[in-house]
């Protein structure tokens, strides 16, 4: 892999995991039950997505 791959897969990590904590963070602050359900799914969807860019390198 060469440095610039790696460089957008880090960044592309970073991104992923301020998502996923941004997501976390709004599902504890909702009071509505489905709206917060879908929070916590979007989350569940960039900490797998993270976990798959970390996996590549």
């Amino acid at each position: 892999m060469s440095p610039k791959e790696l460089s957008y897969i880090e960044d592309a990590l970073s991104h992923e995991k301020f998502m996923m904590t941004q997501c976390q963070q709004a599902a504890q602050n909702l009071q509505d039950g489905e709206l917060k359900n879908c929070v916590e799914q979007l989350a569940q969807k960039h900490q797998q997505t993270f976990t798959n860019l970390y996996n590549l390198v």
